[in-house]
């Protein structure tokens, strides 16, 4: 495996980096439930969202590691956790599943409005007894026809309230093993029978999460994403989009973390010096270089596999373990060395750690995660399957 970076990627990623870090001024003054508009704007004028989308439809067309890397120099320089985790979602929990499983016409259809942002992007599968356990899903799609009609709710929805497209997951055949009874459609949040309801959360301001509701929603057969009964697979197989990807801008968050809290303790002085002389903080520090320097290592393995055609579940769930984890561990320890100063409501550390909280709970909690990797490594888990 070779992960050195070409001049290529290297110019690429030093690009990335000097555009995230205006980025975080560009929210600024938003109420926490707003959709920072001008920060997605400037994502899609940069190329953010056709980064994986090929030149045919108007992206980039990265290769998995160099995605991988520019993601990563996105969260290095961009402090906005809300808009990023908007970004997010949209490229892998939408933009993947079309170019993995869309058929000619629906990615011509819908792949250039994703690329250039017109459409925001939002993956409907979550329910309030279905989240990380797919096999528990209520929502069904009747076939009338020509036609699927979808009944069901969907919730803790992100980028819902601004979707323009869902990837829904439906029961379709209610006789067919657990497993192939589930399928995916793409629905535009204009069909009849589509309405959102905005939700409330603690942080990740920027990021407007919803409820969706179905209800006689009947949309073309063509609608059907991938195989009749393929969505439990496609959804899979997706895992490595949505828990190993979506997690390299936090990767490159951990990186900035960590230079804010160097820069903090080499800066702070108490009783003649500065506090990152002191051993307790100095262990700290070090803790987390580890820490940022083994999620680079497994995020860029995890692309290379990607690129080379294989599978890397285990790694994403790994991957997204270890980092979201380390996330909510630097964070902490920022606002306990910012003190007082950090404890102020609406200051950066404060909501840094509002935002870095819900890393161990989206694209599957920290508890899945490890009873997934324990499955994987030939242990008999309950409830590992996801």
């Amino acid at each position: 495996m070779d992960f050195a970076a070409t001049t290529e990627q290297r110019r690429m990623i030093a690009g990335a980096r000097r555009f995230a870090s205006g980025l975080g001024r560009l929210g600024e003054g938003l109420d926490e439930s707003e959709f920072n508009k001008a920060g997605w704007e400037a994502c899609a004028q940069y190329g953010v969202l056709g980064w994986l989308t090929p030149q045919e439809y108007g992206g980039a067309g990265l290769d998995p590691l160099s995605a991988a890397l520019s993601l990563e120099a996105l969260g290095a320089g961009c402090a906005d956790n809300g808009l990023l985790f908007a970004v997010n979602n949209h490229l892998f929990a939408c933009t993947t599943y079309l170019l993995d499983h869309g058929t000619p016409e629906q990615r011509s259809e819908w792949l250039p409005a994703l690329a250039s942002g017109s459409v925001i992007g939002a993956h409907a599968l979550t329910e309030v007894t279905a989240g990380s356990d797919v096999l528990s899903m209520r929502t069904v799609a009747r076939r009338v026809g020509d036609r699927f009609v979808i009944d069901g709710r969907k919730t803790y929805i992100s980028n819902g309230p601004v979707a323009g497209l869902f990837v829904v997951f439906a029961r379709t055949d209610e006789g067919a093993p657990g497993q192939a009874s589930i399928s995916a459609f793409l629905v535009p949040s204009t069909q009849s029978g589509v309405t959102v309801r905005p939700l409330t959360k603690m942080g990740l301001g920027g990021t407007p999460m919803g409820e969706v509701t179905f209800e006689d929603c009947a949309v073309p057969a063509t609608s059907l994403l991938g195989e009749p009964g393929g969505a439990y697979q496609m959804f899979q197989t997706g895992l490595v989009w949505e828990r190993g990807f979506m997690f390299a801008t936090q990767v490159g968050a951990l990186e900035r973390l960590l230079d804010e809290m160097v820069a903090h303790c080499n800066e702070r002085r108490q009783f003649g010096r500065t506090i990152g002389s002191n051993q307790s903080v100095a262990h700290r520090i070090a803790d987390h270089k580890v820490r940022v320097e083994t999620s680079k290592l497994l995020l860029h393995k995890i692309a290379w596999k990607v690129k080379a055609g294989h599978l890397a579940i285990e790694e994403a769930c790994m991957l997204k373990l270890w980092v979201s984890e380390a996330l909510k561990s630097i964070s902490l320890d920022l606002l306990q060395l910012r003190g007082a100063a950090g404890f102020l409501a609406g200051a950066p550390a404060e909501r840094q750690v509002r935002d870095s909280l819900a890393a161990t709970i989206y694209g599957g909690t920290s508890e899945i995660q490890r009873s997934t990797i324990a499955a994987m490594s030939g242990l008999v888990v309950s409830g590992a399957a996801s």
